[in-house]
């Protein structure tokens, strides 16, 4: 499994319902992806759920490298590059991916938790923590998904959540409004720790 994200961040006055037309006019293209377990459609607006940005920043869950580098590099991406410039995309390699207890629900918002790994603490360590955290979540009343990534050029640790209603008291992290869900590999997601 691969965790993909990239952020674009548009100006205050952003007319946000540019991105929610984008995605009802667009996000079914991706319902049927060949190595795409799953795609959020997210959004944040400025000065709501906290955000101090608005942003459209996708986040994808992969089940196949070839997947990924199909979407990258044979013109799936292209779109956002012609109409926003090229975004930085950010990439994870797979802890753990969890169903939530609210699994097949609609999801209708998602949290995002980027933090570093620091210095002295065991990289096993860390992602056994990351994985059992991960597990906690989608064990939380309302959890649709709950994943677990880290990038080890930067060592960041990165905690994925969807909830089908509003995000749970305690729950930290960055939230995000979803547009729309693209599932087609969901079941071929591994489940569980990953090495």
């Amino acid at each position: 499994m691969h965790a993909m994200q990239y952020e674009i961040t548009l100006p205050a006055d952003y007319d946000m319902g540019v991105i929610r037309k984008r995605v009802a006019d667009r996000g079914h293209l991706l319902d049927a992806f060949d190595g795409l377990g799953l795609k959020a459609y997210l959004m944040r607006e400025r000065g709501k759920d906290g955000s101090p940005v608005s942003q459209y920043a996708p986040f994808y869950l992969w089940h196949t490298v070839e997947g990924m580098n199909s979407f990258l590099w044979d013109g799936g991406f292209q779109g956002i590059c012609d109409d926003f410039g090229r975004p930085p995309v950010r990439q994870w390699a797979g802890l753990a991916c969890e169903e939530g207890v609210a699994a097949g629900s609609p999801a209708r918002v998602a949290v995002r938790r980027r933090e570093r790994v620091p210095d002295g603490v065991p990289v096993a360590e860390a992602a056994a923590d990351a994985v059992e955290r991960a597990g906690r979540l989608a064990a939380r009343g309302g959890a649709v998904l709950a994943a677990a990534a880290v990038d080890t050029g930067r060592w960041e640790v990165v905690l994925f959540s969807l909830w089908a209603g509003e995000v749970p008291a305690g729950t930290e992290g960055d939230v995000f409004r979803v547009l729309h869900v693209s599932a087609p590999g969901l079941d071929r997601l591994p489940r569980g720790r990953r090495w």
